[in-house]
């Protein structure tokens, strides 16, 4: 505990038998509860973390129970939306979950669903049982257990929603991590900017969080995506919550026995389109249903202003392939629209990220 508010730490495991015991036992003392996933592993990891389960000190004192409501006539709300919370568990991963009178609690997947899917059951698990801070340690060991103190904290004593680490302002970060993974990482983290509101975020796909259990109810968690664009999806979602989100600076820790099990040129094209969709989920939602903005009509005035210059474009190109006289008329139309179009994205842009100052801490 920190200030007498709960922490627990996710550490969500495929395939992580030499790894999972070192992280497990460098956690700091102050987590109350260690919630490992194993996403159906193939190797011996749910064999290393059971015998992990009675050889880590637990205090009796810090015995973590769901809190059910109570019902009386001025909370039907509340009861409402116990049912619905319970009534969501046939969206989530088949899993057993093993509790016992340790620190450790092991959720076994039943079919290997994703690592988007691991953290969730462990959100649910947390949601269920109140935590006030949820933190995110990868199993492979790519995260320092002593930077889980300033993860924490500005949830803990400042009632940050969302705080995740950042490796790429580490001075180390061009020299550490892989030159192709930097790349990669820094593409997805433009394309999160505009599809997430979040437009001072980077470092995008680090999985060193933590967040708060007013976010945890403020999100639909079994919506969350499955794979590995879960941290940038979970971000938009955020966003429309009107979460707030605070980047602390970590060290990138690399080749340390880890494997790692992402493929960056099959992922990048992925998570590219689901950041497209989600960022039309985020304008609809946010600046349409949950509040209304100017932005939203400039965001779409530009796309539809996009759309009509197309035609003429392909006019133009066509003229400058073949030789043919090009119509002056064609020309003004294209050059109207076009120029029409991306003023209005970028006002819109501009007013997008004014809005969302508020949110980053």
């Amino acid at each position: 505990m920190i200030n007498n508010k709960t922490i627990a730490v996710v550490v969500p495991c495929y395939n992580e038998e030499s790894q999972i015991e070192m992280v497990v036992k460098n956690m700091p003392e102050f987590v109350d509860r260690i919630v490992v996933v194993n996403d159906l592993s193939k190797d011996k990891t749910e064999t290393v973390v059971k015998s992990l389960i009675n050889n880590v000190s637990y205090d009796s004192s810090k015995e973590i129970k769901p809190k059910r409501v109570i019902p009386n006539p001025y909370n039907k709300a509340e009861q409402i939306l116990e049912k619905v919370n319970d009534e969501e568990i046939k969206f989530y991963t088949p899993q057993k979950i093993e509790e016992s009178k340790s620190k450790i609690v092991l959720i076994n997947h039943l079919r290997n669903a994703g690592v988007g899917a691991a953290i969730a059951s462990v959100y649910k698990w947390c949601k269920n049982n109140q935590i006030d801070c949820t933190a995110v340690m990868a199993g492979d060991g790519q995260m320092d257990p002593n930077e889980l103190d300033s993860i924490c904290r500005p949830v803990i004593e400042e009632n940050i929603d969302y705080v995740k680490g950042n490796r790429l302002i580490h001075r180390s970060a061009l020299l550490v991590i892989p030159k192709v993974r930097y790349l990669g990482n820094s593409i997805l983290s433009i394309l999160t900017k505009l599809a997430s509101g979040y437009w001072h975020v980077s470092d995008t796909q680090t999985g060193y969080t933590a967040i708060s259990n007013k976010a945890l109810n403020a999100v639909r968690i079994h919506k969350i995506y499955k794979s590995y664009g879960m941290p940038n999806d979970l971000l938009v979602k955020l966003n429309i919550a009107f979460c707030t989100l605070r980047e602390v600076e970590i060290k990138p820790v690399y080749n340390i026995g880890e494997q790692s099990k992402m493929k960056i040129f099959k992922v990048i094209p992925r998570v590219s389109f689901l950041l497209l969709k989600s960022f039309f989920k985020r304008l609809w939602g946010k600046y349409l249903f949950r509040d209304f903005h100017p932005l939203f009509l400039l965001y779409n005035m530009s796309f539809l202003l996009f759309a009509l210059s197309t035609p003429f474009m392909i006019k133009i190109l066509k003229s400058i392939l073949f030789g043919n006289e090009l119509n002056p008329f064609t020309f003004l139309a294209f050059l109207f629209l076009f120029i029409t179009a991306f003023q209005a994205f970028l006002f819109a842009m501009w007013m997008d990220i004014q809005d969302n100052e508020r949110l980053y801490k």
